[in-house]
């Protein structure tokens, strides 16, 4: 290990011999420090990493952590927990070693979080508090399960926050044509809001839509992708899970509504993309069409909450549910449970009949 002074006289430079993980000798230099203190820090942090030892700085476990992930996740999640490693765990964690961290550390960066405030000045959302905790969680889990960390310090504490929020918001049908009348006015806005409450799929699903994924005649919609905007940049990606690839049944009315509204699009063709606005402006339009139709106010992914409740209301079964929504599995759906209606009489009635029966 050594840190060079380069032939310009005007920087330093780290040159540094390890051993790799198959054993195999290498040499990694790194140009530009101002100082040679600089080279050395950096010699020191890159040599910890490649000894992926428990003892090193939990900032520089953290970038072990995160280039472990990224191949494996998708560039909008990896973003969000990047984000949220930098803004809510390294501030705390950053100076301590990986393996100095102690459930009484975790307990105290608890509180922290619990007495901060978001840029509005108000308390972090419980859902978001159970978010960051378990990111830190996830961090501690991987170098306990592949770097030899003893045990993982998160999980002796009780967790913060809450992993549903206590009230899932949603439109009535009454309610949801208040509001579409509204839109109106503005066609592009009326003609994606139809698609998101009758079809129940994402912001970025409905962006992602292009010409050739609705079949008029047939009625049906084809979802295979979803649309994020990540750093300034337009991504077209995979959408959520793997059963959110899905084709959906529509209603004949809407085939005749987007039938209009192609009509609207100058040279409307296959790889059209048929929404190109951003999902700012879809969240503004939901605040302007809730205010003027006089209802309450929701999210825009309460639409697809929306959708289900009005499944729900029509009697269709978790099993058709899911199947529609491209949940993964029944327990997503059964989320929605309290929205059924009780079926305890009935079960009672039933029970008391076959019992009359069999007499």
């Amino acid at each position: 290990m050594a840190a060079l002074k380069e032939k310009d006289r005007k920087g330093w430079r780290a040159y540094i011999r390890y051993v790799d993980w198959q054993g195999v000798n290498q040499i990694h230099t790194k140009r530009g420090f101002r100082t040679k203190k600089e080279a050395i820090e950096y010699e020191r942090e890159f040599l910890l990493m490649k000894a992926r030892d428990i003892n090193m700085g939990f900032e520089q476990f953290v970038k072990v952590y995160l280039a472990d992930v990224k191949p494996q996740i998708k560039y909008n999640t990896y973003l969000t927990k990047e984000h949220n490693i930098k803004t809510h765990i390294l501030p705390y964690f950053a100076n301590k070693t990986l393996a100095s961290i102690t459930a009484t550390d975790i307990i105290q960066w608890q509180n922290e979080m619990l007495s901060s405030r978001d840029k509005n000045d108000k308390p972090y959302a419980q859902t978001y508090l159970r978010t960051v905790q378990n990111q830190l969680n996830a961090i501690m889990n991987h170098a306990h399960r592949y770097y030899g960390l003893v045990d993982n310090p998160v999980t002796k504490v009780k967790k913060m926050g809450k992993a549903k929020a206590k009230e899932m918001l949603f439109w009535t049908k009454e309610e949801y044509l208040k509001f579409a009348d509204v839109m109106k006015s503005k066609p592009i806005s009326y003609y994606a809001f139809e698609v998101l409450y009758w079809t129940g799929i994402r912001e970025g699903e409905l962006l992602a839509l292009t010409r050739g994924d609705i079949d008029i005649e047939n009625r049906k919609l084809t979802i295979n992708k979803s649309f994020q905007k990540l750093k300034g940049e337009d991504y077209v990606t995979d959408p959520k899970t793997e059963k959110s690839n899905r084709i959906i049944d529509l209603p004949e009315f809407l085939c005749d509504e987007l039938e209009d509204y192609f009509g609207m699009i100058y040279k409307c063709k296959e790889d059209t993309r048929l929404f190109t606005f951003s999902k700012s402006y879809l969240h503004h339009e939901m605040d302007r069409g809730s205010k003027v139709a006089g209802v309450k106010r929701i999210r825009v992914h309460d639409l697809r909450h929306s959708h289900v409740a009005h499944l729900i209301e029509l009697g269709f079964s978790p099993v058709e549910i899911a199947e529609r929504m491209g949940h993964e599995g029944i327990s997503v759906t059964y989320t929605y449970s309290h929205l059924y209606p009780s079926k305890q009489k009935t079960m009672a009635d039933k029970l008391n009949q076959d019992r009359r029966e069999a007499e």
